[in-house]
């Protein structure tokens, strides 16, 4: 079951399905420590998902917002990576404020799917065909990630790179499963576009969170 709306949830409880720490596993910030906040629903639901038990909402029991905040203030990193499911389904807000006057670095993944709420240090966006990303969220993009499944999807990378910003990282990610196949392939086509790099799940390779 895919979780298409849940606005209606309160600012101060959220359906956590996992928190851990651990090393960014990967894009821009690949091996940096953080702690992970997976948040339950997602509003796309992609075939090759590695946490579609994050897609329902509902199985997730609903978490005290100030309980999480307490647990990453203590956190040693400082750094807290919000994920999904699509965290954005979510007023992050009260989350977002409280951790930046405890200085708490922000990161966040999103397919871009949803507005962005609450303020964040970097915000990395994957789109996904699906459920395509909302121009005015490319637009606020540190970093542009896309799963690469087959060759068609360089064209639908081009296409997105096209609504970020001048800064925004660009990075080209094989799909898990097809990464054999597919690596060969992204290199090659970064040799050609200069403007990509890649991006590995280094965090497969080392059998961590």
């Amino acid at each position: 079951m895919i979780t298409s709306s849940v606005k209606n949830y309160s600012d101060r409880f959220l359906p956590i399905m996992e928190e851990f720490y651990s090393l960014q596993g990967e894009g821009v910030h690949t091996g940096k420590p953080a702690y992970f906040l997976r948040i339950g629903g997602c509003n796309v639901g992609c075939y090759f998902c590695d946490v579609k038990e994050s897609w329902n909402a509902h199985k997730h029991s609903l978490t005290p917002v100030d309980e999480i905040i307490n647990r990453i203030i203590e956190n040693p990193s400082q750094a807290v990576v919000v994920t999904g499911g699509e965290p954005m389904l979510y007023d992050l807000e009260y989350l977002c404020n409280t951790l930046i006057n405890n200085n708490i670095q922000l990161f966040l993944e999103t397919s871009g799917s949803e507005p962005i709420s609450g303020e964040w240090d970097w915000i990395c966006v994957s789109p996904k065909r699906n459920h395509p990303p909302l121009q005015k969220v490319l637009q606020k993009a540190n970093e542009l990630k896309v799963v690469i499944c087959n060759e068609s999807d360089f064209a639908w990378a081009e296409e997105n790179a096209k609504h970020v910003n001048e800064s925004c990282h660009l990075l080209l990610q094989p799909e898990w499963s097809s990464s054999k196949n597919m690596i060969p392939k992204i290199v090659d086509y970064i040799l050609k576009n200069t403007h990509w790099r890649i991006s590995l799940q280094s965090h497969k390779y080392m059998e961590i969170p």
